[in-house]
């Protein structure tokens, strides 16, 4: 877990945390901190779940972009008007398709559906919102979208000093995890709250891990 940790919060490579548990004692070699991360960052999400706030009714989304095994792959991202991330989804296209099926994985997992969603002015958003949330507000005014825009940024930091992402499905496991970390640094688990602010993501994860 405290290899688990260290990689999601920091700037970190997997051959930093190796070092950093070489320090404590423990010998793992980066290849398994990287399979550690793959395994225990979808349980300990999972097992958060219960826990999370639940996202406010306006839904910033927007799309970006990273390099999955040399190759661009869109990252559809919505935070809420409190900051929360509110899902995430790696896609090798930018098209209706994928849209509708993030609104439908964020809107599933959530249990709550928007009554206003920000977007860019990409036209396939209007029909995959008309199709899943008629009535919702569908907000497209310039400018309006700054705030997830801004969040991208949190993501970019995070991923640049990686080596790289392999597959779609091990950046669709970092890039969750990193939106998992940012919400529960954030406080938007019931997770940590007796705990000061500094140690909140260590008393988080130790709580977690009685539960995978």
């Amino acid at each position: 877990m405290v290899a688990v940790r260290l990689y999601l919060r920091y700037n970190l490579s997997y051959r930093d945390v190796e070092e950093l548990l070489l320090e404590r004692g423990v010998e793992a070699d980066h290849v398994t901190v990287f399979r550690w991360v793959q395994r225990f960052t979808p349980l300990l999400a999972d097992a958060a779940r219960f826990g999370r706030h639940a996202p406010g009714d306006r839904w910033f989304t927007d799309e970006t972009y990273v390099k999955v095994n040399g190759v661009w792959r869109y990252v559809y991202r919505a935070v809420d008007q409190d900051g929360q991330v509110i899902d995430v989804l790696v896609s090798a296209r930018r098209d209706a398709a994928a849209a509708r099926r993030f609104f439908r994985r964020a809107m599933a997992m959530l249990k709550v559906r928007p009554t206003e969603v920000i977007t860019d002015a990409a036209s396939v958003y209007l029909a995959v919102l008309c199709e899943l949330v008629p009535s919702a507000w569908h907000h497209v005014e310039r400018h309006a979208n700054n705030r997830v825009e801004a969040d991208h940024s949190q993501l970019k930091h995070r991923l640049r000093p990686m080596r790289g992402l392999r597959t779609d499905r091990t950046a669709q496991t970092i890039i969750a995890g990193h939106a998992f970390m940012q919400n529960l640094r954030r406080g938007h688990y019931e997770l940590g709250i007796d705990a000061p602010r500094g140690l909140r993501v260590v008393a988080a994860f130790t709580e977690l891990a009685t539960a995978i």
